[in-house]
């Protein structure tokens, strides 16, 4: 894979290391953008399908994207804790069930599930990782997996931490979910589109993912993916174009009781938004031509120097094997003023995030190996 900044309008004197919070734009996005605006220019030549067929075409793509079988398990959403809501709005909990999460999971993921567990006198269970730095991820794996009982009813956490990259196991913890027929929900927001993701392996109850981070859509946009367990729920809204014959414009006043399949009773109303789906289209075509596998590739090639250097100067990055590349924590030693370094890197351009304990490093094609130089000359003048 090759580097694409090319493709992006950031300029030399800016360091981009934070699409973790918001990613930049590329040209084809831009041009969609600027063809919405002129279809919403100009109404009298918006036609029927042009609310619909766009919207089936973003919803094939995602689904392509995350290896499903069937674009009607795909809804359109305008947040994640959207997604998040319509899964909350669809379990009915015992007293004294368990949901499970991750310590200082994002709190989109976390204020749902709270809410839910008052409303049935349920217990949230938060699983922290070890205090010592010694096999953190692997233990915290185990630790996991070893608090997934017969109480266990919801499991809701990502396929790795929003602010360290460190990587969960998916997989097992789905097994076991399984066995104890607990609901997975993963958050994909932060891995989506640059960390291979399989709906086939993973068999995920429902998926979640923001679209404006790793699948360089609008703020404003996200996906979701909903398993049987949703097929016949009750959405959170209630919207003409989710139910049955809504493109026959002349008969919306004939009532209609039924949904469409499957996951399109969730997508949100005013889905076919002109402006936001051609952009949605070009980004996720762009990401699926890269590949999340060769964006994960490449920063893992771009940033292994850089990990090594920070490593010396006594920062701690968690194991290569434990954690993922496009996105990973560096925690600064205790010595280091970090209100300082802030200013230091505002007024340097380089642009990355602090989350917790850590400085979140979040690249991809537009960065090269000469980004990290920046920010590793920054905190070494720290210390």
């Amino acid at each position: 894979m090759q580097n694409q900044k090319h493709l992006f309008d950031i300029p030399e004197d800016i360091t981009y290391l934070n699409i973790a919070s918001q990613s930049p734009s590329f040209k084809a996005m831009y041009d969609a953008g600027i063809e919405g605006l002129k279809q919403k220019s100009r109404p009298y030549k918006i036609r029927v399908s042009d609310y619909f067929e766009p919207v089936i075409e973003l919803k094939k793509l995602f689904a392509q994207l995350i290896d499903a079988d069937d674009f009607n398990r795909i809804a359109t959403i305008p947040s994640a804790s959207y997604g998040i809501a319509t899964v909350a709005n669809n379990i009915v909990l015992k007293e004294h069930d368990e949901i499970l999460i991750i310590d200082e999971q994002f709190p989109s993921n976390v204020y749902t599930w709270q809410k839910l567990a008052e409303k049935y006198n349920a217990t949230i269970k938060t699983i922290s990782p070890p205090k010592s730095d010694t096999n953190r991820v692997k233990l915290w794996n185990e630790a996991i997996l070893n608090a997934i009982n017969s109480n266990t009813a919801v499991i809701a956490m990502g396929n790795i931490h929003w602010s360290n990259g460190s990587l969960f196991d998916l997989k097992a913890v789905s097994k076991k979910a399984k066995q104890y027929n607990a609901l997975l929900i993963v958050d994909g927001s932060q891995s989506i589109g640059a960390l291979p993701f399989s709906i086939k392996e993973i068999q995920p109850d429902a998926l979640i993912c923001a679209g404006y981070k790793w699948l360089f859509g609008p703020y404003g946009c996200a996906y979701a993916y909903y398993g049987t367990y949703f097929d016949n729920g009750n959405p959170i809204e209630e919207n003409w174009s989710n139910r049955l014959n809504s493109e026959n414009f002349a008969r919306l006043t004939n009532y209609e009781s039924r949904y469409k399949p499957l996951a399109n009773r969730y997508s949100v109303g005013e889905s076919g938004n002109f402006i936001y789906v051609r952009i949605q289209i070009e980004a996720l075509k762009q990401v699926i031509e890269w590949t999340p596998k060769a964006i994960q590739g490449y920063c893992e090639n771009i940033s292994n120097e850089a990990v090594k250097e920070l490593k010396i100067l006594g920062c701690y990055i968690e194991d290569s094997e434990y954690r993922t590349h496009h996105l990973f924590g560096i925690r600064l030693p205790d010595k280091l003023n970090v209100e300082a370094l802030k200013k230091d890197l505002s007024n340097k351009n380089i642009f990355v995030s602090f989350r917790g304990n850590y400085i979140r490093i979040s690249c991809h094609l537009f960065n090269t190996s000469e980004d990290f130089k920046p920010l590793i000359s920054c905190i070494a003048s720290h210390l």
